[in-house]
């Protein structure tokens, strides 16, 4: 197979995935290095493609999407709750920022698509290895949700309203 006819093989898969496709996934499927698909993602991006890197892996960004900013507040008890509940309503959590009052805002990268990705991050943090970041402002924090249309966010909001998750801003 041509390099460019890999990129093109790169760039269906990665529009056909509904999760993160790991680096090494992609060398496996077209028997190349690492560093190939890593040069040909390079490429791709460098003839306009929007190739999203992750911890998890490679996105597609469809460009489709829309997001919405919620605030909310909660127990570390209640983050898998929350986070299951705006997955099962079609939705997905970007990232989660907090406001703190001498660093300003902190944020970091989530990309939870479905529910084993929100059981990985609560696995990770009841480990004890790091605490959450939401924990540093008295549990209120925002999360970026992204959705197929603005209707699923409105159906996430109110969710969250009646579950008591949501902060008005």
């Amino acid at each position: 197979m041509k390099s460019a006819e890999r990129r093109q093989e790169i760039l269906s898969f990665l529009g056909n995935a509904d999760n993160p496709v790991p680096a090494n996934v992609l060398k496996d499927k077209f028997n190349v290095s690492r560093q190939v698909i890593v040069q040909d993602v390079a490429i791709l991006r460098a003839n306009g493609y929007d190739v999203i890197s992750t911890n998890r892996g490679y996105l597609l960004s469809g460009g489709q999407e829309v997001t919405r900013v919620f605030k909310c507040r909660h127990s570390f008890e209640q983050l898998v709750d929350e986070g299951e509940l705006i997955i099962a309503l079609g939705g997905g959590i970007e990232d989660i920022f907090v406001n703190h009052r001498v660093y300003g805002r902190i944020s970091a990268r989530l990309d939870l698509h479905n529910k084993l990705h929100v059981e990985e991050l609560y696995r990770s943090l009841v480990s004890g290895a790091s605490k959450p970041l939401m924990s540093v402002t008295d549990g209120y924090h925002y999360h970026t949700v992204s959705a197929e249309d603005d209707r699923t966010l409105d159906e996430i909001e109110r969710a969250l309203r009646k579950k008591g998750y949501l902060i008005e801003i």
